[in-house]
């Protein structure tokens, strides 16, 4: 039911035009290679018809060029930007041309305490090693951290488990090179009026583009700055309200690149900004076997301002302890015997029956005492019976024996599903949903009653502090039983979500399974303005398309597999 299916000859044909203008990079239309780049870590299929390392940003320049000078005559042309292929929301695939930046774009530049340069391809992981020698960190990781690249984290705006103290990517970001629509790179930085004015006064398409994004969002400038949602953390839609600012006179594109899971264009190389590496930190561990009380621990846990606040549910901890071997494979013996002796004590716990939810509250400080006094503070006030707390950072061996057991099952949680669980498969659907955390009271029993509704197995992890939730069904999406309940499921939920203010996505972004419902979220007006952004950095939408403000949810539905 796909519309954008290129013949053939069309493929052939794009394919000599590249190579007669110089492209250096790999060129594969291969069945095996378009079987692996049909798939990122969602429920969608969109089988490419050609996949593109290109090895320099010249590479990326000739695509673009070659794209917008064929699209008149090859409607269904356009390119997707992809690097890890872990989004959740369907974001990096296409039926047209995938665009790896992962082969080549992988330099991490000059490393200070505060600053960090690196291409779109170096993955997470890397990078942190490489910024650590400075004692430095960019600390909004996804729990994907393993796995995912930073132009993954750039482009759907990610936030993780230090979201809480630091935010999310768009605050780390001073300066961006992006490829334009018109195959041009050029460096995307905030900029002051009088910058502003010059670049309005250019008479090029990044003149054009600076004088109609400015002209929409200051003649919709109160409309704009009220749609932003009232949460601690969001990746719908596109963020024009960070980008002018009538008080600061900034306006910072940035911004607008920031989460826009390259609709707007192909990120080429990131600056971030770095924040200090504490070394001490502390971690207090609740069991919770019933969430009665849970509204009154999370006002008394935020109160005492905590670095972190993590959460998962009794399904994500008896899916660590039943796969248990896996860990084995991913950690090394060495490891893996000290996550077993760690879990001992735990062991005696769990014997007085399974907890409903594992909370996970961690501080951090210059000291070890400092830590120790933060956490023997909250352990005080909450005086919670069989709630017990460990302290890390003092000894080496202390951190990966203590805490970081209960980090390996919440990271790697949605993996295990991933990998583990045959009969069935992951639908993220209603993966990441964002309600301040003083409605959760409230909405968590609603939530869980629409979960049982629809007889979904699902786990439930996510980021307390932020009451940002990652609610993974398993399915057997190839069963039109349980296909049935994908829209009716979401609807609830989406509704569920609104009516307690919050908002769709607070990480994972729109693309394929989000995108359709913005309007429900923001209204015709906005999503207009979603639209006509979009127009104007792509007026031929050759980046990305049926993503975010381009979805619909006929197409993405009509795409989701079949097979697994």
């Amino acid at each position: 039911m796909g519309t954008d299916n290129l013949s053939p000859e069309n493929v052939a044909s794009i394919k000599q035009k590249l190579t007669s203008l110089g492209f250096q990079g790999e060129l594969d239309d291969s069945a095996e290679s378009k079987d692996i780049y049909s798939h990122d870590a969602s429920m969608f299929e969109l089988v490419p018809k050609l996949v593109v390392s290109p090895r320099d940003v010249h590479d990326i320049s000739t695509l673009v060029g070659v794209v917008s000078a064929n699209k008149t005559t090859m409607p269904g042309l356009s390119m997707t930007a992809r690097s890890a292929g872990t989004d959740m929301s369907g974001g990096a695939i296409s039926e047209s041309i995938v665009v790896d930046f992962k082969k080549y774009f992988t330099r991490i530049g000059e490393i200070t305490e505060t600053t960090a340069n690196a291409q779109p391809g170096v993955f997470y992981r890397d990078f942190e090693a490489a910024t650590l020698k400075h004692k430095a960190l960019m600390p909004s990781y996804p729990a994907s951290r393993d796995l995912c690249t930073i132009g993954g984290m750039v482009n759907n705006n990610a936030g993780g488990e230090k979201s809480l103290e630091y935010g999310k990517t768009q605050r780390f970001i001073p300066s961006l090179k992006v490829v334009f629509a018109d195959g041009v790179e050029r460096v995307v930085k905030p900029l002051n009026r009088t910058q502003l004015n010059a670049k309005m006064a250019q008479k090029d398409f990044e003149g054009y583009v600076y004088r109609e994004l400015f002209r929409l969002i200051e003649d919709h400038y109160d409309q704009i700055k009220q749609a932003r949602p009232n949460v601690s953390k969001n990746s719908t839609g596109y963020n024009l309200w960070d980008v002018w600012d009538r008080v600061t006179g900034v306006f910072d594109l940035t911004q607008l690149i920031c989460g826009a899971q390259g609709t707007l264009g192909f990120v080429t190389d990131i600056n971030f900004r770095l924040v200090a590496h504490r070394e001490h930190s502390g971690l207090l561990v609740l069991f919770m076997k019933d969430i009665d009380k849970l509204g009154e621990v999370i006002n008394v846990v935020l109160k005492h301002q905590p670095a972190t606040f993590e959460s998962f549910d009794d399904a994500t901890l008896l899916l660590s302890i039943k796969f248990m071997p896996y860990f084995l494979k991913m950690l090394g013996l060495a490891k893996f015997i000290k996550l077993l002796i760690g879990l001992i004590p735990d062991g005696f716990q769990l014997i007085r029956g399974i907890p409903k939810l594992v909370l996970m509250v961690e501080f951090n400080g210059d000291s070890a005492d400092e830590v120790r006094q933060k956490i023997r503070a909250l352990h005080k006030e909450l005086g919670i019976k069989r709630t017990y707390y460990e302290i890390n950072g003092f000894e080496e061996d202390d951190i990966e024996l203590k805490s970081e057991k209960f980090w390996i099952m919440r990271r790697q949680s949605f993996q295990l599903l991933r990998s583990k669980v045959k009969d069935k498969h992951t639908a993220p659907f209603i993966d990441d949903l964002v309600v301040n955390p003083p409605y959760l009271v409230e909405f968590l029993p609603q939530l869980r009653a629409i979960i049982k509704k629809y007889k979904l197995f699902a786990t439930i992890a996510g980021h307390m502090g932020d009451g940002n939730f990652h609610i993974i069904p398993l399915m057997k999406l190839e069963d039109q039983t349980e296909r049935a309940k994908l829209l009716p499921a979401m609807k609830e939920v989406d509704e569920l979500v609104l009516k307690y203010h919050g908002s769709l996505s607070g990480e994972h972004n729109d693309g394929l399974v989000r995108g359709p419902w913005l309007t429900q979220m923001y209204g015709p007006e906005i999503v207009g303005l979603f639209k006509t952004t979009k127009h104007i950095m792509d007026p031929q939408n050759i980046f990305n398309p049926h993503k975010k403000a381009d979805a619909d949810w006929d197409y993405s539905f009509s795409h989701i597999r079949d097979h697994f």
